[in-house]
């Protein structure tokens, strides 16, 4: 009896050792995630690595492709301005939580299986579970991100353009009220196919995705579902003469905001599985160069690149929406997926140097 006293004692000290060894080693974890996370938030604001980070993406674009690197700004090319219609900016502005509803289903159907519109509806009637709205949530904070250079480069200096990680609860509000306001209006524009397969569903998002007429609805509705929850008045969309009226932007500046879309997916992406999976973002960094980062995972930041292209093409011009390779990303092929994981693992080997500085 004495020696079952003896043993059980000793059981019970080296069980309570090992959870308060297992809790100390995940709080180090947890510390060091928002060390890292502070670290990549730094490089998010810092005007002169967007600089250095635009030009790596657009080198590994061309190497991608079979093709020399081009000067990234000629010098005669740094002072200009490029006009751009004001029409388009707006609408680019406020659409681009679309873009991340559409790969956020997208990913969710991989995981678990379902149509597009049976998770829009998960959506529209608060039914995604935590891990779902975490992650829609992580896909409209990249293709917000994705938008703020177009607009000005000043803009990523601005408090809230952080890792979500840190965002508080009323900015991440913002984000999940823009995606259920997605939800809400493309459930109404894809009514006619409820009943039908997930691959008609998916020919019928690609369609609205390439429609002009569809995306000024859809940015009309997504800025007065803004307002409203604001509790503001709604303001007129597009003003008397600014239908045909152009703005002078930067040419720098949306030289820098076309090339670095695939380091906001990148951020995004290991943020989201910071938190969901509490993944280390170096750890996660050093598989992506490595080439040894699991097949969904891979597959996840894609998508996540996916989006944030796609949010910065309307500013570019609508007329970018009708191309062919602007379509679900389910849709498109393993050639051009690819093109999406070329920027992301551009990005992690450029971000990870840059975290071990």
């Amino acid at each position: 009896m004495k020696c079952l006293f003896v043993f059980g004692t000793i059981f019970l000290v080296l069980y309570f050792a090992s959870c308060a060894n297992n809790a100390n080693t995940n709080m180090q974890q947890q510390q060091q995630i928002t060390e890292e996370l502070t670290q990549i938030t730094k490089l998010l604001r810092d005007s002169s690595f967007a600089l250095d980070m635009a030009k790596n993406q657009e080198a590994a674009y061309y190497r991608a492709e079979g093709q020399p690197a081009q000067e990234f700004l000629p010098a005669n090319e740094e002072p200009g301005t490029i006009e751009r219609s004001v029409k388009d900016e707006k609408i680019a502005t406020s659409i681009a939580a679309f873009y991340a509803l559409e790969c956020a289903i997208g990913e969710l159907m991989e995981q678990e299986g379902g149509t597009p519109l049976e998770w829009l509806n998960k959506i529209k009637t608060n039914q995604l579970d935590s891990s779902g709205v975490l992650l829609v949530n992580r896909f409209a904070n990249a293709t917000w991100k994705a938008g703020q250079p177009f607009r000005g480069l000043e803009r990523i200096t601005r408090e809230v353009f952080i890792s979500p990680v840190f965002l508080p609860e009323a900015e991440v509000k913002k984000d999940y009220d823009q995606i259920s306001a997605a939800a809400d209006k493309l459930i109404e524009a894809m009514w006619g196919v409820k009943d039908a397969s997930k691959e008609n569903q998916l020919q019928k998002l690609k369609a609205l995705l390439q429609d002009k007429s569809f995306a000024l609805e859809m940015a009309q509705h997504m800025e007065a579902a803004y307002y409203t929850a604001q509790q503001q008045d709604v303001p007129v969309f597009v003003k008397p003469g600014e239908d045909t009226a152009t703005v002078s932007k930067n040419a720098k500046e949306e030289k820098i905001a076309t090339n670095i879309a695939g380091f906001y997916a990148l951020e995004c992406g290991l943020s989201y599985l910071a938190t969901a999976q509490q993944k280390l973002p170096s750890v996660v960094l050093q598989s992506i160069v490595n080439d040894s980062l699991n097949a969904k995972y891979k597959k996840l930041f894609a998508r996540f690149a996916n989006a944030t292209w796609k949010a910065g093409q309307p500013f570019r011009g609508l007329d970018r929406i009708t191309r062919e390779v602007f379509i679900p990303f389910d849709l498109l092929s393993k050639e051009e997926q690819e093109k999406d994981w070329v920027q992301v693992k551009a990005a992690a080997e450029k971000l990870l140097q840059s975290l071990s500085l």
